[in-house]
């Protein structure tokens, strides 16, 4: 057992235990014990169980990422203070404002990633539960399933091995899948990789689009942030070529989940001065749900907009000569 294993031994026993529990419930109400469908089945259940429990930390994450985009105007105007400026006390009192601008709005850069760092953990339990049952971690890898830790047992194990699904097996990979000429496993995998690349995409474009507020759209951080909404998708290309299709299931699912869950939140907490705060006022107006203040936020947000629209209109050629 190497060091990571130790480790995430809890995590692992944990991940059987679900996994267990939901194949177990799907077999109890007649379900084939060793069919593909029954597994995915049960891997959604651990997906909804992990998804369920880290809901707070998802709120959070997306409420720090919102600020994180709020405090951008003002982190510009730290960076433009001390623009030049190399030597040690500089960069002590840049980096002394930017922690005390953080903790003003109660922020890190860190936050946001919190969902994510959280549930590394539990998908690499999940992978080494389904490497050990399908036998790669037995000598030279035979494919002789190992019971687990916990709650997969042989039995288990042995119905993990035998299940596939449209005749793709769920424990084989895109690597070994093209080896062996199984190509229903290579077009399955490789659907799933597209389709979490645009699932991981289409998530943060509801941010980046729907969720930022207009000054923020303006700032340096948002057109930075704006350039990793193309890049950060494609490492699911790493995940769709090295794990197994019952893995990739996981995660895509957990992806779909995000999404969801991201929708719900912008449309019902969106950021003040957004798109979709906007489109949540118009709705309350509506329906005559508006109160006061948030009338008059709507109001003051609207003027600012028109003044800002009168301010960048375009001045024809013949004004211009004019005002020479």
């Amino acid at each position: 057992m190497d060091f990571f294993e130790t480790i995430l031994w809890p995590l692992r026993w944990l991940v059987e235990l679900v996994l267990a529990c939901w194949h177990w419930l799907f077999t109890a109400i007649g379900m084939d014990s060793e069919s593909g469908v029954t597994w995915v089945l049960a891997i959604l259940g651990l997906v909804v169980v992990v998804r369920a429990a880290l809901i707070p930390v998802t709120v959070r994450q997306i409420r720090s990422q919102r600020r994180m985009m709020d405090l951008a105007p003002e982190m510009k105007k730290i960076q433009d203070k001390y623009k030049g400026k190399k030597d040690q006390f500089s960069r002590e009192a840049m980096s002394r404002e930017t922690m005390a601008l953080y903790k003003k709005h109660g922020t890190n850069p860190f936050s946001s990633c919190l969902p994510i760092l959280v549930q590394m953990p539990i998908f690499f339990s999940l992978f080494y539960v389904l490497r050990q049952a399908s036998g790669a971690m037995g000598s030279g890898g035979s494919g002789a399933g190992q019971a687990g830790i916990g709650m997969m047992d042989q039995q288990l194990t042995d119905s993990f091995n035998a299940a596939t699904i449209f005749g793709a097996p769920l424990k084989m990979t895109f690597t070994q899948g093209w080896e062996s000429g199984n190509w229903v496993v290579v077009a399955m995998l490789g659907t799933i990789m597209v389709l979490m690349i645009a699932s991981q995409f289409f998530t943060q474009l509801q941010i980046m689009s729907k969720n930022v507020s207009d000054e923020t759209k303006n700032s340096p951080m948002y057109r930075q942030q704006k350039i990793m909404l193309y890049i950060i998708p494609f490492a699911f290309l790493f995940s769709g070529i090295a794990f197994p299709l019952a893995l990739n299931i996981y995660w895509f699912s957990s992806n779909l989940w995000t999404m969801g869950q991201q929708y719900i939140v912008i449309r019902s907490m969106p950021t003040p001065g957004s798109e979709a705060w906007r489109q949540r006022q118009a709705r309350l107006k509506a329906k005559g749900k508006l109160t006061d203040d948030e009338a008059r936020a709507v109001e003051a947000a609207e003027q600012k907009a028109t003044s800002q629209g009168q301010r960048q209109q375009p001045i024809s050629s013949k004004r211009a000569k004019k005002k020479k």
